[in-house]
């Protein structure tokens, strides 16, 4: 579904974005990152994030594609109730490859990666909210099928979220990326397997 940010709002807009034929075009500013205290021990909260309101249960899906090049450079998909109460996942570049990466907060930061081993140009996230849980899934443009990433505990009592792309560069400036597409819909399914 092409990109519609009719209701979106920015957490800390980037110096470049547009939105041309139903992509989003994004350039990243300085340094910036999502990230609360886990072992690094700094909170940083100025990522670029375009996020719209949703209450309750939901999936939410992004398709994007990124000029990873840095350490860290991210693309993906956000689901945030404040600076404390957070996830993200998508790309992360980190060890010279692209790695599907998952920061869960919740007061503090955790972070789960793995390598994608083959080749593809488009990446695919899903996040399904069904009560306390997110259930984080990803696809490329090579693959049919959803794999699962993650199962995280999220608090319930949050009900009210922002959800949409988000991106960030925490050692340079200008990373450009590209989101194709991004819906939220009811929750698609319950089932994991």
């Amino acid at each position: 579904m092409p990109i519609d940010i009719d209701g979106m709002h920015w957490l800390n807009a980037p110096p470049m974005w547009e939105v041309n034929q139903g992509r989003l075009f994004v350039r990243s500013g300085d340094k910036t990152d999502f990230w609360q205290e886990t072992y690094y021990g700094f909170h940083r909260d100025n990522g670029h994030f375009l996020g719209i309101p949703r209450r309750g249960d939901f999936t939410a899906e992004a398709t994007f594609v990124g000029h990873y090049r840095e350490l860290y450079d991210q693309a993906g998909l956000m689901i945030r109730h404040d600076a404390r109460h957070w996830m993200k996942c998508g790309i992360e570049y980190t060890d010279g490859a692209r790695h599907f990466s998952v920061v869960v907060t919740n007061g503090n930061s955790d972070w789960s990666a793995f390598r994608i081993d083959h080749d593809f140009d488009a990446m695919s996230a899903r996040v399904t909210r069904n009560g306390d849980a997110l259930f984080i899934q990803y696809r490329t443009d090579r693959m049919n099928e959803w794999h699962m990433a993650r199962l995280a505990w999220f608090d319930p009592t949050l009900e009210d979220v922002l959800v949409g792309p988000a991106f960030c560069s925490p050692q340079r400036e200008g990373f450009e990326a590209e989101f194709l597409d991004f819906s939220l819909t009811d929750p698609v399914s319950r089932d994991i397997h």
